[in-house]
């Protein structure tokens, strides 16, 4: 009896499903490394980059191998002898889930995972899994399901070999009818033309929010930056909100909107965005694009570094070639003189040392999101570039013209005020827009 317990008690266990077993492989081409310059990873830096991203999705990395390509395989990308290498790794690991750090073809997918009898999931596919993970607004949900119909469509190209074609017309001898191919890839441009139609409805109702915005108006201050740079955890340290901040790539997905107040009193609106990343697929890039308009809007674009991570100038140049892309074209989403509105924020001083330990560049300053260091520098620093361009007028207002003052207050700087019985002396920092404002409400 004691034996047929244990053995009850052994299945029992054995049932319980333990954490996926997943491999990382990078095809490293080193012919093309070296044409892309100095700015481009190392290969151990984008094996690790590509470990953090499988571990985001709870997938528990027991292998990890490079390997250098000479020449790409159109059948299975790596030669076959790294594929004979990495099964048998996969076989002694007991590996189920496999990440290719690479754009896969549909048949090249199905090939590896044929020969190496695991699941295998490409670059795209990967951060697929993150998006949806990480989405909580409708629109992200919407970008999300839209992007990955897209490229699931691809998918179905040549690789379900094992669909037949369907019976179609009347009676036992009518003719042939859609493949099951035809139908899901019908199936899916359906669903795509829906999900473009509700992002389209979507982001219509979020304009009327902005030029609702505009009419406050309130300056916008965009923070932008390498995914796990420490956007997030300086937007809550700068307006207290708990927006989700974790030690994670593609943390945040939907943009955050706060209004802080600075130290000369003004009000300006805080945007935390989508972290960007290296070599990111197109598709996505125009699927996510919406979650970047209020870059493009912003007044002040703040581009948070990590200062102490060791790609730090290659991060740097991912984000500043896709936002050089946004501004280029006919349908150019930044203007051309985004640049003089960026101030580069290094962050994560305290692994440094300290604020005085990060390396000074020319317009950048150095914080801990994390520890609160060189945050009132950042303040203050915001509120001279807000500052610029700013006009400088002298005004009286009645002491009953309570809207006035208050409307002085809201929209200006106030440098210094005279009370007397009959009359209130200002002398106030404006906007252009709000100077024009005050001379209407005057008139």
């Amino acid at each position: 009896m004691a034996g047929s317990d244990g053995a009850s008690r052994d299945t029992n266990q054995s049932t319980v499903p333990g954490p996926t077993r997943a491999a990382v492989i990078l095809p490293y081409e080193r012919s093309a490394a070296r044409s892309e310059g100095a700015a481009h990873r190392a290969a151990e830096a984008r094996l690790a980059e590509a470990v953090g991203l499988t571990a985001s999705i709870g997938l528990t990395v027991v292998h990890t191998a490079i390997h250098p390509l000479r020449n790409a395989r159109p059948s299975t990308l790596l030669g076959e002898g790294q594929v004979e290498m990495v099964k048998a790794a996969l076989e002694a690991q007991s590996v189920t889930v496999v990440v290719v750090d690479a754009a896969l073809s549909p048949v090249q997918q199905r090939n590896l995972e044929r020969d190496w009898g695991a699941k295998v999931i490409d670059r795209t596919g990967l951060i697929l899994e993150i998006f949806g993970e990480r989405a909580r607004t409708k629109e992200g949900a919407l970008q999300v399901e839209l992007a990955h119909l897209e490229y699931q469509r691809t998918r179905l190209v040549r690789s379900w070999t094992h669909l037949e074609r369907q019976r179609g017309g009347f009676g036992f001898l009518g003719g042939p009818g859609e493949s099951q191919i035809e139908i899901d890839r019908r199936l899916i441009g359906e669903r795509i033309v829906k999900l473009k139609r509700e992002l389209e409805q979507v982001r219509r109702t979020r304009g009327l929010h902005r030029r609702a915005r505009e009419r406050v108006p309130y300056p916008v201050v965009a923070l932008v930056g390498y995914t796990n740079a420490g956007k997030s955890t300086l937007f809550n340290a700068l307006t207290g909100a708990g927006v989700y901040a974790q030690d994670q790539l593609f943390a945040t997905l939907d943009p955050t909107m706060r209004a802080i107040k600075l130290p000369s009193g003004r009000t300006v609106i805080l945007s935390d965005t989508v972290g960007f990343i290296s070599e990111l697929p197109t598709q996505l890039v125009e699927a996510f694009r919406a979650t970047l308009e209020e870059v493009a809007a912003a007044d002040v674009i703040l581009h948070v570094r990590d200062a102490a991570h060791p790609d730090t100038a290659a991060q740097r140049a991912d984000v500043m070639g896709v936002l050089t892309e946004m501004a280029e074209g006919p349908d150019a989403a930044l203007d051309e003189g985004w640049q003089e509105r960026m101030v580069e924020v290094l962050n994560k001083a305290d692994l440094m040392g300290g604020v005085d330990a990060v390396p000074h560049l020319p317009g950048s300053i150095a914080v801990s999101a994390l520890t609160g260091d060189g945050l009132d520098a950042l303040r203050a620093a915001l509120d001279e570039r807000l500052s610029a361009g700013m006009e400088t007028v002298e005004l009286s207002l009645p002491p009953s013209d309570g809207a006035g003052i208050a409307w002085l207050y809201e929209h200006g700087e106030v440098l210094r005020r005279e009370d007397a019985e009959e009359a209130i002396r200002f002398t106030v920092r404006l906007s252009p827009a709000d100077r024009a404002r005050l001379a209407g409400r005057m008139a």
